[in-house]
């Protein structure tokens, strides 16, 4: 039934901080939350507080603020859940706020207790240092501010979260003493971290690697005899994917995406620059680089490694661009249509990974709807096909509007995925800046834009890169939500990670969005909010409010 989510919320004024930064008492803690405009991502200025909100919920409750301060009904404060192990704080400037972990602590959050019908269960971050505290209270009614909850609207269901453990990642992770290691790891995909359940690999190198390299750069090996996996994959990524399993109360989901074939099949012959594959589809070329996924899935399923997915290429039309300064592979739309309908799709159908999931475009969602009707359309290719992945380095020029809502209109079978996100990829941002919140509320604001218009989930870029966004070995170096401090045996947990933690922790894969609306008065506030019901039947409801 449709009803009134009522609740604690920010809205403006101040915020009731319900779980102490370390042992002991309780307290309530004002602080500054007004709206504030939005700043380009490499600027980080001192300002008002900004509040993003978690809330874990009793199936058809009610939430609602008065406008300008929190209200609770019956407020209670507690301490933090036994076990949970608050920010150990740094910072790098005026609210520019880390979270530091080495081997011996760690901060935590406790594994997700579902609250009683007509209470909930709030987990609140802010840019004057909270991050994921929780608080519960009762449901009250009489406020002003209204956010109303309608589970009979269903809409698409959640894939997951996660980010990618590409050779750079793995490199930073595993230069931390080991207990440190583990503690990163935990943060991400166990019960007291994030709760991860996506991971995305590149499929051998790309730029995040020490150097340039295919999994057979053995010239004109058409049967791939000489394919092998290489030291970053065997020493490196795979041990992480294990330990990263192991961690994990729920399977992950793994995929993967080629940034460049080997080189003898390019008509460039070179790792970088404008390139496509040789010939056309159907011939020896493309039927190599289809069997060359298949041997990949082959020499993965050795080390007890499957995959849920991969996709078709990882930014086809980079290889199309003069130039282009590291790994890439060129498609036009039609010609993914062809590879996918002649190769790629009936070698995965007559391969024993029938069941990995193949996924198109995976580049700027500026290309659609075009690129999903050029294949989707045809139904030699569609049949192969099963979903849609898309980056946001030019979400500035492609509206979400005009690209993702009609190709969900058009192809409402295929669900659509976030598969790659960073900030500092472009010339006018700075690289890393530790501590800033504006670039955790791009995150939050891309998730929640993506989430209210049918995509499926959001994948990070970098699950953890060094002081400098490296290595890279074309120096393209960008920011991460985790920042390590090898030399120091330390790591850095930014804000851009505790925004990941308010969807990957609340949001499990199966939870379907259901519809909320805000009344005149809410509108005023421009709150950002989505809302979904989990397998477990509770409703999430997250806020954001820039």
């Amino acid at each position: 039934m449709p009803g009134s989510f009522r609740g604690p919320e920010v809205t403006g004024s101040s915020v009731l901080r319900s779980c102490p930064r370390s042992g002991g008492g309780r307290s309530s803690v004002p602080g500054s939350c007004p709206r504030v405009r939005r700043w380009p991502g490499a600027q980080c200025p001192a300002g008002p507080e900004l509040c993003i909100v978690g809330a874990a919920v009793s199936p058809c409750g009610r939430r609602e603020s008065r406008q300008g301060q929190i209200t609770e009904a019956a407020p209670t404060t507690h301490p933090c859940p036994p076990g949970a192990r608050p920010c150990s704080p740094k910072y790098f400037g005026l609210d520019a706020m880390v979270c530091v972990c080495n081997a011996t602590y760690c901060d935590t959050v406790d594994p997700l207790v579902l609250p009683a019908v007509g209470s909930y269960v709030k987990y609140e971050s802010s840019k004057s240092g909270k991050r994921l505290e929780r608080s519960e209270g009762r449901f009250q009614r009489r406020l002003y501010v209204v956010l109303t909850l309608d589970t009979t609207q269903r809409f698409q269901r959640v894939k997951g979260f996660g980010g990618s453990v590409t050779d750079a990642a793995a490199i930073n992770i595993l230069s931390l003493p080991q207990k440190a290691q583990d503690h990163l790891l935990r943060s991400y995909f166990s019960e007291e971290g994030l709760e991860y359940n996506l991971i995305r690999l590149p499929m051998a190198s790309c730029d995040f690697s020490l150097h340039a390299y295919t999994y057979d750069d053995v010239p004109y090996d058409y049967e791939l005899a000489h394919f092998s996996l290489r030291d970053e994959d065997t020493k490196l990524k795979i041990p992480l994917l294990h330990r990263a399993s192991a961690m994990s109360k729920q399977p992950l989901s793994l995929y993967a995406s080629p940034w460049t074939s080997p080189t003898w099949l390019k008509t460039s012959e070179s790792y970088v620059g404008k390139g496509t594959l040789k010939g056309e589809a159907g011939d020896r070329y493309h039927k190599t680089w289809a069997n060359y996924f298949i041997r990949f899935l082959d020499e993965y399923a050795k080390h007890n490694l499957t995959f849920w997915a991969v996709t078709a290429e990882n930014e086809p039309t980079a290889g199309l661009i003069n130039n282009y300064p590291f790994q890439c592979l060129g498609f036009t739309a039609e010609q993914q249509r062809d590879f996918i309908a002649q190769d790629l799709g009936p070698a995965l159908a007559n391969s024993s990974h029938r069941h990995v999931q193949l996924i198109i475009l995976d580049d700027n969602r500026l290309h659609l709807p075009h690129w999903a009707k050029v294949v989707l359309e045809d139904e030699r290719a569609a049949r192969y096909v099963h979903g849609i992945g898309i980056h946001w380095y030019l979400d500035f020029i492609g509206p979400i509007q005009d690209t993702v809502l009609p190709t969900h209109e058009l192809f409402p079978d295929y669900f659509i995925l976030a598969t790659e996100a960073c900030i500092g990829a472009h010339f006018w941002e700075r690289d890393v800046i530790l501590g800033c919140w504006e670039r955790g509320n791009q995150y939050s604001h891309s998730i929640l834009t993506n989430l209210n218009h049918f995509v499926a989930g959001w994948t990070d870029w970098n699950l953890a890169l060094d002081l400098e966004g490296g290595p890279n070995w074309v120096k393209n170096y960008v920011d991460s939500p985790i920042i390590v401090d090898s030399s120091e045996g330390i790591f850095y947990k930014q804000p851009m990670f505790y925004h990941m933690g308010h969807f990957s922790k609340f949001i499990p894969e199966g939870s379907q969005r259901v519809g909320l609306s805000a009344s005149k008065e809410s509108k005023k506030t421009a709150l950002e909010y989505t809302a979904f019901v989990r397998p477990d039947g509770a409703v999430v409801v997250v806020v954001l409010n820039r």
